[in-house]
């Protein structure tokens, strides 16, 4: 098939950092389909991927002056594209917690206390990193059923399954990020704060 594209190098790297248009344009066009792999092996969905993948060459094409070293262009550009995986996740549960209280929870409902809000935050951040870790397939489902709240036959026929084998698919992801939150509850408890949590 087509030659294996490389990230761009070094030197067309600096030029771009030092404000060549051409070479810049030329990052971003030999980026582009790695940034692409990126998001679509992160995000819950090819939608989701699409959005994050041009979020993050927009930014290379806007920021790539603060990239210090030239040799961290993709580690770069993964964190950018996790981030923006890992934003749509938490959008999508912050819509899914707040939609049951809407119809029913007009202003003389109480206010979160802003400690309480700062908590609430906190604990989707965690659910929402402990899902973009799941493999692709897991998270797909898991979205899909307990996020999206999606029937299960719809599920199924979307990812090409059978309805035993969604269920058995979606048992493993529930249990998998089960584990992952446990593991992050516990190791937050032994580290020191400011520390950083091994996925």
């Amino acid at each position: 098939m087509n030659e294996r594209i490389r990230w761009p190098d070094e030197r067309l790297i600096k030029a771009a950092q030092d404000g060549d248009v051409s070479s810049l344009t030329t990052v971003v066009m030999r980026s582009q389909p790695h940034v692409r792999k990126f998001a679509l092996s992160l995000c819950a969905s090819p939608q989701d991927a699409e959005d994050a993948a041009q979020e993050a060459l927009i930014i290379l094409y806007r920021k790539i002056g603060t990239l210090r070293a030239s040799g961290a262009l993709a580690s770069w550009m993964f964190r950018i594209v996790r981030n923006e995986c890992l934003r749509h996740v938490r959008l999508l549960v912050a819509r899914r917690e707040d939609a049951p209280y809407a119809p029913e929870a007009p202003e003389a409902s109480t206010q979160p206390s802003a400690e309480e809000s700062v908590l609430h935050r906190l604990e989707a951040e965690r659910i929402a990193a402990a899902v973009s870790a799941l493999p692709r397939e897991q998270r797909q489902v898991l979205i899909m059923r307990d996020v999206q709240g999606l029937p299960g036959k719809t599920v199924a026929h979307a990812l090409g399954l059978s309805t035993p084998a969604m269920k058995s698919r979606l048992h493993r992801a529930r249990a998998a990020l089960r584990q992952a939150l446990e593991t992050t509850t516990d190791d937050a408890i032994d580290q020191p704060v400011g520390g950083k949590v091994q996925p």
